[in-house]
């Protein structure tokens, strides 16, 4: 496909996105079906195109004077991809492509960035959480929520269960991965232009004989504040597809035990290829249809790890059509869930034991609140310093450790962001249960 046609598809892709409320994969991959014609490099250069006019949303759509499709598409080539005039004019003029520009789009296309713009465009967030970035970030705010528009690096955990990082380092230069400046037994691949098409982990042996797995380098080094020990007793108790799992099990080295518990069992049955292929013999899954297991756990664990489901406000580098979707209701309904969440999982941490509490959101309503919400009707719990047990755990490197003490917050919980971490939106609290 020449440029003309993509810019079309593009659009078209949005325009899904946009009035049929499609995520951005399904919208590409039903294009896709249409489109037999296009080769993955089309598709890829496609897809990029549109996440990034939804990462930018607000400010191109401010510069464009236009929300429409069209409009975030053009304005996504000049203030995303940094495209001229003449390079769109040209790729307008091919067959295939959509109508030319008019006198205005021109205009629109050359005007720099407005400098008094509000914050929810400058920062292209939506507009009813200005409250909430200005209590997190206060006057950093805008510079905050710029660094979540932008593509993301891909991050990668050496599984020590397998191999160390020297030698799993060997098979990952074909994918131009390069030591994490966070953690020490960790990967990253920088982000790719987003014309071009990701490198295929699944193709890179090192991936398939379960050498590596790809977990953001924040979560990464939320897991490694559990400072999971060698033969203790650990309840993951919202697994999911188990990345965290799988880091703690190597924490521990194989040894004591792993309970895996998801309210979603189809979730949590996707965790046992990936046990498969990473060699953690200690992980016993715990599904919701057989309660009696979960009970049996009460009051027996020394780490309960609770990685919340929230409104994946860290997340919006990688998923950037979510960010729009997002509803006052849907956090309402998150914290409410978050509340009970961590009510029930503290019922399993043994006395001494410890829990911790994680979310890949930034937002203190979902994280510092809830934190103290459960500490104000538990007090037999009191909060440490998660940064000191993220370091403890001998996974960060020196600047690891810095960031970590850097974002601590007063009460000893850690937030990092792609500004201030170049990882994902999280957050992590440890609670100590009295002896």
């Amino acid at each position: 496909m020449r440029n003309g046609g993509r810019i079309a598809a593009a659009i078209d892709v949005l325009t899904d996105v946009l009035n049929r409320h499609q995520p951005v994969k399904s919208a590409a991959r039903d294009w896709g079906k249409r489109a037999r014609y296009a080769g993955s490099k089309d598709r890829a250069w496609v897809s990029g195109l549109v996440l990034d006019a939804l990462r930018k949303r607000n400010s191109i759509a401010h510069a464009m004077g236009d929300d429409s499709p069209r409009g975030l598409i053009l304005g996504a080539l000049a203030h995303a991809w940094g495209w001229n005039i003449r390079q769109i004019d040209d790729a307008m003029d091919e067959d295939h492509a959509p109508s030319k520009l008019t006198l205005e789009e021109r205009e629109r296309l050359v005007m720099a960035p407005d400098p008094v713009a509000p914050p929810h465009v400058q920062g292209d967030f939506p507009e009813w959480m200005a409250p909430m970035m200005a209590r997190v970030f206060a006057e950093e705010a805008v510079v905050e929520a710029q660094a979540m528009a932008v593509r993301a690096d891909v991050d990668l955990r050496v599984n020590t269960l397998k191999v160390d990082a020297e030698k799993a380092s060997q098979p990952l230069r074909s994918a131009k991965a390069e030591e994490s400046p966070l953690l020490v037994n960790a990967f990253h691949i920088p982000a790719r232009d987003p014309s071009e098409r990701e490198a295929s982990l699944e193709s890179i042996p090192a991936y398939s004989k379960g050498w590596v797995e790809v977990q953001d380098a924040g979560s990464q080094i939320a897991a490694a504040a559990a400072h999971a020990q060698a033969g203790e007793q650990v309840l993951d108790y919202c697994a999911g597809g188990g990345g965290k799992t799988l880091a703690i099990a190597a924490q521990m080295r194989g040894k004591g035990q792993i309970f895996a518990y998801d309210i979603d069992g189809r979730r949590l049955s996707a965790l046992i290829p990936r046990l498969k292929r990473s060699g953690a013999h200690n992980v016993q899954l715990v599904h919701p249809s057989e309660p009696t297991q979960l009970v049996d756990l009460t009051a027996q664990m020394d780490l309960v790890f609770v990685d919340a489901p929230c409104t994946g406000t860290g997340t919006w580098r990688r998923r950037p059509d979510a960010k729009w979707r997002l509803k006052e209701k849907q956090l309402e309904k998150r914290m409410q869930e978050q509340e009970e969440i961590l009510a029930a999982a503290s019922a399993f941490v043994k006395p001494g034991g410890r829990l911790l509490y994680a979310t890949c959101s930034f937002l203190m309503e979902e994280d510092e609140d809830r934190v103290a919400g459960f500490l104000a009707t538990h007090p037999e719990f009191t909060e440490e310093d998660a940064a000191e047990s993220a370091i403890a755990s001998g996974l960060l490197t020196e600047e690891g450790a810095a960031a970590v003490k850097r974002y601590r917050g007063p009460t000893g919980s850690v937030r990092l962001t792609p500004r201030r971490a170049g990882t994902d939106g999280f957050f992590f609290a440890v609670l100590r249960k009295a002896g």
